[in-house]
């Protein structure tokens, strides 16, 4: 195991490219906007300048991951070699698949090809490729260089061995990994979708301020973060993508939250745009 390809430069991909980079692989990180992805780059020299003089990462780690990554517009470039490709695009899936069917014509035969979906079918993405026994779900967790789970989501298909081949990735992450049998939503994404859609809803009813619900969760049920102030951090369009994703395919308890659309559509995104359940301005 030599090089990874992380195919989506947003919050999630350059958040692995960093982790992956300074775990010791070799990181091509592809992005098709060149403005995109330069900003990314400028993002994660600025995390490992401050993981450095913060004692997080010595000198030689440093330097070594400054080596490994590299920053590639051009997916054929960047996934040839790849022995790992983790996609990190937009939670739509047919974007999704036409990314897999791409790599698909590009990638060495043995490489695995993984998603980081946080509720999509690995089987789905997987049947649309000649070789679905090496497609897998990998769910990282933002800030992925601190968070320590990866759920590890085996489709239809993905054979044993893409299985342990994750899972001693994961464990050179320094990550724990928990294996889980596809259904929609995973493990974590359908009870946190759900928590945090009864939150809006307590919002949107006037049971509560956004302030004191977190604040409920946080000190009575020892959340480390409030579902709304997560919300916020994912993203309040990922978010809706998300419950629509799983209101189509589990049903009517994940019906998004009327205020959630309405903030999406006015263009209140959450911390990414300075402005969700929270003002960040």
């Amino acid at each position: 195991m030599k090089q990874i390809t992380v195919v989506g430069s947003g919050v999630m991909g350059k958040g692995i490219a960093y982790t992956s980079a300074v775990s010791g692989f070799k990181v091509y990180l592809n992005d098709l906007n060149e403005k995109i992805l330069a900003k990314s780059k400028k993002e994660i020299d600025d995390l490992l300048d401050s993981s450095f003089r913060g004692g997080f990462l010595n000198e030689a780690k440093y330097k070594q991951a400054k080596e490994n990554l590299i920053y590639e517009y051009q997916l054929e470039v960047a996934a040839q070699d790849a022995d790992l490709v983790i996609e990190a695009v937009l939670e739509k899936i047919d974007l999704k698949i036409e990314v897999f069917q791409k790599l698909d014509r590009i990638c060495k035969p043995e490489a695995v090809l993984a998603t980081n979906t946080s509720t999509m079918s690995p089987t789905e993405i997987g049947a649309q490729t000649s070789r679905p026994d090496k497609v897998i779900a990998m769910h990282f967790f933002n800030p992925v260089h601190k968070m320590k789970l990866i759920e590890v989501v085996k489709g239809l298909e993905t054979s044993d061995e893409t299985v342990e081949f994750v899972k001693g990735i994961s464990e050179s992450m320094k990550k724990e990994a928990v294996e889980v049998n596809e259904f929609p939503g995973f493990v974590t994404s359908r009870m946190n979708c759900l928590i945090g859609n009864e939150a809006m809803n307590m919002l949107m009813e006037g049971v509560a301020s956004a302030e004191d619900i977190d604040k409920a969760m946080k000190l009575g049920l020892n959340h480390p973060m409030g579902p709304l102030e997560l919300a916020d951090l994912v993203g309040l369009d990922t978010r809706l993508r998300n419950m629509e994703y799983l209101y189509a395919t589990l049903g009517e308890k994940y019906r998004p939250c009327p205020l959630l659309v309405k903030y999406v559509k006015a263009g209140r995104l959450g911390k990414k745009c300075g402005k969700g359940f929270y003002d960040y301005t």
